[in-house]
């Protein structure tokens, strides 16, 4: 009892706001409001093997199967979202993606048998500054749907790089080009791999995360993002 009212008193002072759209949540809502829930944009994209995201990558590097769970646009409430998750030190925020992602690669054929999620790593400096990793926010919440391991060990970024933000595509792929590292190599042989970050622009840091893990004998990569931009 002292509990719900110590709540009651804080959230008083300190209401709980929409991750989305900052309006103040009710008391049985938690991160993203339930009028937000239903107008984020969805993509489907999980259910199609040669989608927009997956046309991304042909030539570049061989990927099983792509997809992001909602459409990214400016100013839009999934843009907001992320923008809580990178900016606004709001970890539930990637968590809540997450799961919202988890839940349509549940079903999706091309994303069964999956062995570990690979959230894209920050270089330490970055994470530090930003106190966690998005990326590894969402993996959390996928892995909480579907039950399937985050590794955080496979992958290292060994250079740290500007933000890709208002890059070009060539100078995107030249930030990160060369900057991962492949550890631990012998566990991934022959298993099935996700790799996971927050948006999906021009695919560069997906690329080179896959380039890194492709050396590795028989393994299965895919990717999926918490968002894309408009396809």
């Amino acid at each position: 009892m002292r509990f719900t009212l110590l709540n009651a008193v804080v959230g008083l002072f300190y209401p709980s706001v929409c991750a989305a759209c900052g309006n103040s949540l009710f008391q049985w809502e938690k991160t993203v409001c339930t009028r937000c829930r239903s107008l984020l944009p969805k993509t489907g994209y999980e259910r199609h093997e040669g989608n927009p995201l997956a046309q991304v990558f042909y030539g570049k590097v061989r990927l099983r199967a792509v997809t992001a769970c909602y459409f990214f646009s400016k100013e839009g409430k999934v843009q907001h979202l992320i923008h809580e998750l990178k900016y606004k030190d709001n970890p539930d925020a990637g968590v809540y993606l997450g799961q919202e992602l988890g839940k349509t690669l549940r079903e999706a054929p091309l994303f069964q048998g999956l062995d570990y999620l690979i959230p894209v790593p920050l270089h330490p400096k970055k994470e530090k500054e930003r106190g966690y990793n998005q990326s590894l926010m969402i993996a959390q919440g996928v892995a909480e749907v579907t039950g399937v391991p985050v590794g955080t060990t496979f992958l290292t970024r060994s250079v740290y790089t500007s933000t890709q933000t208002h890059k070009s595509k060539e100078e995107r792929w030249q930030n990160v080009k060369g900057i991962f590292e492949l550890h631990h190599a012998e566990q991934l042989q022959g298993k099935y791999v996700l790799l996971i970050d927050d948006v999906l622009t021009t695919g560069a840091t997906l690329e080179a995360c896959a380039l890194a893990l492709s050396v590795v004998p028989g393994i299965t990569i895919s990717c999926a993002t918490a968002a894309c931009a408009g396809q």
